[in-house]
């Protein structure tokens, strides 16, 4: 069975062996196992992943130890630094530098969908690349899609503090209705406060009438003085009522410390819980479909 691979390179120089060594340290490379013995010195590190590329014909403009990275404009930055604090060459007798001058070329696109950079130390050369799809090296997963066709929801929302609430309700409605479903298959129900949301989202789901349940409310805790309590309790049995009955609850209750922030929350600056709720929603009926084997 293959259980790793290693690529070896040759550095000429102690000074660079020793600078180079830094460097991959300090970009986060995992240290190996090194050696050393009378003819010379050795130092390994791992990454997470490998791959040996064969090719034919003309080689590729690349260099042979390429790096796969994220956040390449910060692994320029932190490989600029290492080489402009690298010691500078003087000239021995024959006017010849003694030290290898570091050079790091600028971050540019490829045509292969990325953008790279090479760091040239003497006669090695290493390349830095991050791919531009951001598809790359995706783990390949069950996930739901946001198509709500044909599928039955219940939203559940508050008549306490309907400033927020309607603007909640607003959000979740426009969602689902943008992802197809129809008014026919959406029940709005009303409770009191959030403290009866539970007990409404119980009931339906053991009806057994719907595919999804959207919990909307709004606790503020100017305003109630046992506001944790509240939250707590109603957070523990809208998730029972999930783990119980198997029909997904999608929670958008918010817990805010004034009404400005639920305004935000709400619509306002920072998107719509609503809304984020009932996609939740859509998308957790496709995945349970997807794993029972109904799709």
């Amino acid at each position: 069975m293959i259980k790793g691979m290693t690529v070896v390179e040759s550095v000429v120089d102690g000074g660079d062996f020793a600078r180079l060594k830094s460097l991959f340290a300090a970009l986060g490379f995992e240290a190996g196992k090194g050696w050393k013995d009378a003819t010379g010195e050795g130092a390994a590190f791992l990454a997470p992943v490998g791959n040996v590329e064969f090719v034919t014909g003309r080689m590729p403009a690349v260099p042979r130890i390429l790096v796969e990275v994220t956040q390449l404009d910060h692994v320029h930055a932190a490989v600029t630094r290492w080489a402009e604090d690298a010691p500078k060459p003087h000239l021995s007798h024959e006017d010849v530098p003694e030290v290898a001058v570091p050079v790091v070329s600028p971050v540019a696109a490829t045509h292969w969908n990325s953008r790279s950079f090479s760091l040239t130390v003497g006669s090695l050369e290493v390349g830095f690349w991050q791919s531009e799809n951001p598809l790359h090296g995706a783990v390949n997963a069950v996930e739901g899609e946001l198509s709500a066709e044909g599928m039955k929801f219940a939203v559940i929302t508050t008549r306490w503090n309907t400033v927020i609430t309607d603007r909640l309700l607003q959000g979740a409605l426009d969602c689902l209705l943008r992802s197809g479903a129809t008014m026919a298959n959406i029940e709005v129900v009303r409770v009191p406060g959030a403290w009866e949301i539970p007990n409404a989202a119980r009931t339906i789901a053991e009806a057994g009438k719907v595919d999804a349940i959207v919990t909307l409310g709004c606790l503020l805790r100017g305003e109630t003085a046992h506001y944790e309590a509240i939250y707590n309790e109603v957070s523990r049995g809208i998730g029972q009522s999930q783990q119980d009955t198997g029909v997904p609850h999608a929670f958008g209750v918010l817990t805010c410390e004034t009404l400005e922030q639920a305004l935000d929350r709400a619509g306002l600056k920072a998107g719509n819980k609503g809304f984020e709720a009932a996609s939740a929603a859509i998308e957790m009926v496709n995945l349970n479909r997807k794993l029972k084997g109904d799709n």
